[in-house]
């Protein structure tokens, strides 16, 4: 471990580095306080060893200007007699812990051992929280591909944070599913998740759903009532279609963001809430802005970090996942077995899915109550005219869909992909594995790929 000394005592610097390397520790040392932030700004320091009462800067100071530029290490105050109320109130500020001068070395190596053991703990602690997190999302949000990887993998990092999420993508892909998965891999995990449809509920109710009502504010308020935002307190509010949100309540939607309290309606006093808020449009809010429709303000608060969710059509690889996890579900359902035939996954993987995960959701349920208890093919999915026509069709009106020429979308992309998992196996020496990181897909996305291609 790296430590960082700062001390205006230079007998003291010189006896404590000598000290800490004579026990393992890569320990360095400065005088000067301005200095050692500098310092400790552009180097690694697992801990720093600071004396409370310096000329040119006092311990405390140091600590929370250390902080306050980003520093993560651990530290350690020195007090000599009487500075015993500032290393308490070091502590009080986020120091690990204090020595009393004069300290033998025993006492310092113990106190050091004992903050590397915390260390240790919190980066265990911090593995394991981002790697259950990771599951969360996989568990959620099923997927193979390589787009979506990357934006789950974006997702757990986000969710350790407070940050405002602004979820974007078309409907049925998926955002809340994704906003759940946000609130389960968060600090507030055990705390509420509260979703509300903004273009689901009458705009002169909305107020009152998400702020709350007095009793006699209007009529039908026969007693006081929480809102939504109060009812989410210390979890996470999912504002969906919150480019459907009334202009007259964003500009009230964004005070609540700023100053982290309501005020119900016909109420007078604000009340407190600490909620972690997530939005989701499929509307481009960027255009509303330009129109008038949708205040910039509030765009710029909830825009912090845009997670978009891909089109199911932009990701078909992402299909066969998803169709086994909805065949699954709906088989414990449905109490039989739900399988589908090579033709019938073939007809899915190229079906336009203009409703996208929630069509294709509602297309495994559908076939398989009218398909019982055998094995369903294509036409129990009933895709003619539902799709993408590129998919289908060749564009000069026979609808075959059979590989038509050289117009024919379906049969160049097929080409491509042959051609190109034909040379990532002979790149790697045949290796599948090693094939399928060449091409940024998976391996059961090769294997199936491999399988409805003539590839050898």
């Amino acid at each position: 471990m790296r430590v960082l000394i700062v001390d205006d005592d230079a007998g003291l610097r010189q006896s404590l580095a000598l000290l800490l390397q004579e026990s393992g520790y890569e320990a360095v040392a400065e005088s000067d306080p301005e200095a050692a932030l500098h310092r400790a700004g552009g180097e690694a320091f697992d801990l720093i060893l600071c004396d409370v009462r310096m000329p040119k800067m006092d311990g405390v100071t140091f600590l929370r200007r250390y902080r306050g530029e980003g520093g993560s290490a651990l530290l350690i105050m020195m007090s000599g007699y009487g500075t015993e109320d500032s290393a308490l109130s070091a502590m009080r500020e986020g120091a690990y812990d204090y020595l009393h001068k004069p300290f033998q070395p025993d006492e310092v190596i113990m106190t050091l051992r004992k903050a590397e053991e915390r260390e240790k703990l919190r980066r265990e602690v911090e593995t394991l929280r981002s790697t259950l997190g990771a599951g969360v999302v996989q568990d959620l949000v099923v997927c193979e591909s390589r787009a979506m990887r990357d934006l789950l993998e974006l997702a757990s990092r986000v969710a350790r944070h407070n940050t405002t999420v602004l979820i974007t993508g078309e409907s049925g892909t998926g955002k809340e599913v994704l906003a759940r998965a946000i609130h389960r891999m968060s600090p507030r995990a055990e705390r509420s998740f509260v979703a509300i449809n903004c273009a689901a509920i009458p705009e002169h109710l909305l107020e009152s759903e998400l702020f709350g009502h007095a009793k006699g504010s209007f009529t039908g308020a026969t007693a006081d009532r929480a809102g939504l935002f109060e009812l989410a307190h210390e979890g996470t509010l999912l504002l969906d279609e919150v480019g459907d949100l009334p202009v007259e309540l964003q500009a009230k939607l964004l005070r609540v963001l700023e100053e982290g309290e309501v005020r119900r309606v016909g109420g007078r006093e604000p009340r407190k809430v600490d909620v972690r808020v997530l939005a989701a449009t499929a509307k481009p809010l960027e255009q509303a802005v330009e129109q008038g429709e949708f205040r910039a303000d509030l765009f710029y608060r909830l825009n912090v970090v845009r997670l978009h969710l891909p089109p199911l059509r932009e990701r078909p690889e992402d299909i066969p996942a998803l169709l086994t996890h909805f065949a699954r579900q709906a088989a414990q359902r449905l109490g039989h077995t739900v399988s589908v035939t090579p033709t019938a996954l073939a007809a899915l993987s190229h079906h336009g899915w203009p409703g996208n995960v929630r069509e294709l959701r509602n297309a495994v349920e559908r076939a398989a109550v009218l398909g019982g208890d055998r094995q369903l093919d294509a036409k129990d999915f009933a895709l003619n005219g539902n799709g993408n026509g590129a998919h289908h069709g060749n564009g000069n009106g026979n609808g075959n869909g059979a590989g038509n020429g050289a117009l024919d979308l379906k049969s160049q992309v097929e080409a491509v992909e042959r051609i190109a998992i034909q040379r990532a196996l002979e790149a790697s020496g045949g290796n599948r594995r090693q094939a399928a990181g060449l091409l940024g897909i998976s391996l059961r996305t090769l294997f199936y790929k491999m399988r409805r291609l003539p590839v050898h």
